[in-house]
């Protein structure tokens, strides 16, 4: 349960789990970094990635011409996600607060099948994938021993509270 599943301390260098997390606010307030509002993201005055959320995601995509109808049945709607340049790796961002049981528990085995998706799309654009939960301290209990090792044998990850900067490639602020 500890590898990919650590929180930092430092919460200066990583995205800070809020509930309603959002990417562009996060790094509008890291020092250099600036995010425009069309969800450009630069460091020290030199795009370094941008942001999607949601519907906004298949802009990347048809900028690539890839037309996303062609390719999966249905339209993923990721809760944020971050193209970084340097790695051309498209970073999929979904935030997963629990407070009592209920469905989220369900929801976090199903990334295998959108991360694959998510490759199918971006593939044609010859854009890396990687699928990220970010989750609140309830996922910590034991009884979520067995679906984070589900998480981490699939090939995806998952942080607590906490996304560190430099696991999504970009720059660490002085």
């Amino acid at each position: 349960m500890k590898k990919n599943g650590k929180g930092g301390a430092n919460t200066r260098t990583g995205l800070i789990f809020e509930g309603n997390t959002d990417l562009s606010t996060f790094l509008n307030k890291q020092k250099d970094y600036k995010v425009d509002p069309s969800g450009n993201v630069f460091y020290q005055n030199k795009q370094v990635a941008s942001i999607f959320k949601k519907h906004k995601l298949y802009l990347l995509l048809e900028k690539s011409g890839v037309k996303w109808k062609e390719v999966i049945s249905k339209k993923l709607l990721p809760d944020d996600s971050i193209y970084v340049i340097i790695n051309n790796t498209l970073f999929i961002i979904e935030c997963k607060s629990q407070e009592t049981f209920g469905s989220v528990d369900e929801k976090l085995q199903t990334c295998d099948f959108k991360k694959k998706q998510y490759q199918k799309l971006f593939s044609r654009a010859n854009i890396e994938v990687e699928y990220v939960y970010l989750l609140n301290d309830w996922f910590r209990k034991p009884e979520y021993k067995d679906v984070l090792d589900y998480i981490i044998s699939v090939g995806c990850h998952f942080y607590f509270n906490y996304i560190p900067l430099n696991k999504l490639g970009l720059p660490v602020p002085e």
